[in-house]
């Protein structure tokens, strides 16, 4: 208080010259704390974070300034998050373009209905139209036709086996005996 008396600041201006000070301390730890804050959501580093504190703590204003001009555009967050994004994206591009046959391998079309390479059946073609289905389908999204069974299970038909008739029954006689060339 002695030294702003010396520069004649006396009572209520002395008061006035106190609160200032208060106020630009409590800025200056504000301004710290904001910088220590700002920097854990934006920088990876803890060593960083606590070099950027510092330098706000140790050099009021002018630490804070500096951070403001030197820190990452972007919080972590929102960085991983668009890289994600990315991630997603280029994967979901990949599985577009490069579509290959599930039995060799070899890089197929979406359009295609077998495999150039082994022949694999792909797809089942629709019945009006012509264009590929996808197994799944239960209508062709072309032309409206209704999807026939065979082709809304992926084309794989099983042979039917018929059992073999037993023996005594009129059907097991007729196949052993040989066909009849009588002409009557």
């Amino acid at each position: 208080m002695r030294a702003l008396a010396i520069f004649g600041l006396h009572g209520g201006l002395n008061l006035a010259v106190q609160l200032l000070m208060l106020v630009l301390v409590a800025l200056w730890l504000a301004l710290a704390f904001w910088t220590y804050t700002d920097a854990r959501r934006r920088v990876d580093d803890p060593m960083l974070v606590a070099c950027a504190a510092a330098g706000s703590l140790f050099f009021p204003f002018v630490g804070a300034i500096v951070y403001s001009i030197v820190r990452p555009p972007e919080y972590i967050e929102d960085v991983r998050e668009r890289e994600l994004e990315i991630a997603a994206a280029e994967a979901r591009l990949a599985q577009v373009e490069a579509l290959s046959c599930p039995n060799c391998r070899f890089e197929v079309e979406k359009t295609f209905l077998r495999c150039p390479n082994c022949m694999h059946k792909l797809k089942e073609p629709c019945r009006s139209c012509g264009r590929p289905l996808d197994p799944r389908w239960k209508i062709c999204p072309y032309c409206e036709a209704e999807v026939a069974p065979s082709a809304a299970q992926g084309g794989r038909r099983r042979p039917v086996r018929r059992a073999a008739p037993a023996a005594g029954t009129p059907a097991a006689e007729r196949a052993s005996q040989p066909a009849s060339t009588d002409p009557a």
